[in-house]
């Protein structure tokens, strides 16, 4: 059959919604850095101006001739040995977009996908095309199916309002000021242009949705949500890090073996957990220096980009400031933590460190008199919520920035003891931090428990378990665990994420 026929019928058999979708999932293809939403990302012919004129003639030919672009250059396209190009990454996204929606052209040459993989070095289990797909993207689609049309209509009058952000934008005058969103997949549209242009405009990115947030929240609710939603829980889920569908990130575990008893316990728990959770996992034992340089110039290649979060777990003897390696060696901990958060495949993306290891001799120890204490009530604080907002800066728009970012944001580093004092282990089973963290972790998969949940929950647990040290005094003592969060949303725990378990239900 002719190709020309072929791409007719293929678009013809997909519905207004789903073509909304495709060109919406499509248009951040030809992004090789996950800086989502910045200047370069896309061009503005191809990412607002054909949603603004479907929305406008509620007519989805330009939608059309750009999908039908897309499909020609695959087809022509030859792909290139060990040059990773944009066209791969247009590739790529186009088809976990097709095969997230149920809409994969049959004509689709899998082969090619498949040499794309390799040249990005992509393990069976990364090949997986979930995760290919924009998490961020999928949350924002999310919100689109749980607004209605007159919620994107108003969002779209809340936006025409603000003449500093939209003047000489000629695609916002393409548009006009009164849209009818009601017909089938004009809603998607006009929501998706609404999206693209405040990323476009840098003032909305993966982790920065407040100026989203506002336009969604002056929506009347009685009229602007789908049946069971609310205002509120729409933007909730924007407060989020976006980490929809699997793998919920990429999870590198590194265990010093020598001298430490039950390590080989640590990395089955913290493999199982991370399996668990549906991360993809590598497990580095014995770490040395060298290792963690290898590991860091792996994590910059350009397959991490697609992961949605980074997780570590580095286990080993220390001090107040450093670590044990296996050589004998150590690093300081504070090099090792600042070193990976500035990778740029995980910028704007939650980066988790669990760090297991003694940080110095100290002991508290469970004497009598320690328990006692005095309580004592504060009350400096009771200050009426109308005055604490009278006396509130005005924060405009014009003094925010989402462009910079410290390297250490969206970060969060847990910590297996507090400064200074010992972290527990059991002789068989290995730290008991570990042992407790994935017991809990386990636990509340399902819950809809954020990571922080569970980290007060563990310093509760582990600070009720009565330890002994391993020495001829035999002194009976408590550990107090903690973490400092960098976060600027919430990361939710998954839901059980096993590739073979995930039963794919298509979008409408």
């Amino acid at each position: 059959m002719d190709e020309v026929i072929q791409v007719t019928q293929w678009l013809s058999s997909i519905t207004p919604r789903k073509k909304a979708k495709l060109f919406f999932f499509t248009t951040h293809a030809d992004a090789p850095s996950p800086m989502v939403g910045s200047n370069d990302v896309d061009t503005h012919e191809e990412t607002q101006l054909p949603l603004a004129t479907t929305v406008a003639l509620h007519n989805f030919k330009n939608i059309d001739e750009f999908l039908k672009k897309k499909v020609n250059t695959f087809s022509c396209y030859n792909v290139i040995e060990n040059e990773i190009t944009k066209t791969d990454y247009e590739y790529l996204r186009f088809y976990s977009a097709c095969k997230y929606l149920d809409v994969v052209p049959p004509f689709l040459d899998l082969e090619k996908i498949s040499a794309i993989q390799n040249k990005f070095e992509m393990t069976d289990e990364e090949r997986d095309y979930r995760l290919l797909l924009d998490s961020a993207d999928l949350v924002l689609e999310k919100v689109c199916d749980s607004l209605k049309p007159a919620g994107v209509s108003q969002m779209w009058t809340a936006l025409r309002k603000d003449r500093n952000l939209i003047r000489g934008v000629k695609t916002i005058d393409i548009i006009g000021f009164f849209v009818d969103p009601n017909p089938t997949g004009i809603k998607e549209c006009l929501f998706f242009f609404i999206v693209r242009f405040l990323q476009k405009a840098d003032k909305i990115n993966r982790v920065n949705t407040n100026r989203l947030e506002r336009l969604i929240a002056q929506c009347d609710e009685s009229s602007s949500c789908e049946e069971g939603k609310t205002i509120d829980f729409i933007i909730d889920s924007l407060r989020f890090y976006p980490t929809e569908l699997y793998p919920f990130g990429f999870c590198l575990i590194m265990c010093v073996i020598e001298g430490r008893d039950g390590a080989m316990q640590e990395i089955e728990k913290t493999m199982e957990i991370s399996r668990h959770l549906g991360m993809i996992t590598h497990t580095e034992k014995n770490p040395t220096k060298e290792t963690i340089e290898l590991v860091k110039k792996e994590l910059m290649k350009p397959k991490y980009q697609f992961y949605s979060s980074f997780t570590c777990w580095f286990m080993s003897h220390g001090d107040s400031n450093s670590m044990m390696l296996a050589d004998g060696e150590t690093i300081e901990r504070e090099w090792f933590l600042t070193s990976f958060p500035d990778i740029s495949t995980f910028q704007l993306k939650p980066k988790v460190f669990f760090m297991v290891s003694c940080r110095g001799a100290n002991k508290f120890s469970l004497k009598g008199d320690e328990f006692e204490g005095q309580s004592a009530t504060c009350d400096y604080y009771d200050i009426g919520s109308a005055l604490i907002r009278n006396r509130m800066l005005d924060i405009t728009d014009s003094v925010r920035d989402i462009s910079y970012v410290q390297p250490m944001m969206d970060t969060l580093v847990a910590y297996s003891t507090i400064l200074d004092h010992l972290s527990g282990r059991a002789n068989t089973h290995g730290s008991i931090y570990v042992d407790r963290a994935c017991v809990l972790m386990s636990e509340n998969i399902s819950r809809g428990r954020s990571l922080t949940e569970i980290l007060e929950h563990l310093s509760q647990d582990l600070h009720e378990i009565l330890q002994e040290t391993m020495d001829e005094d035999r002194i009976v003592y408590k550990q107090a665990c903690h973490y400092d969060s960098f976060f600027r949303k919430t990361l939710k725990l998954p839901y059980t994420r096993h590739p073979k378990e995930d039963v794919h239900s298509a979008p409408q």
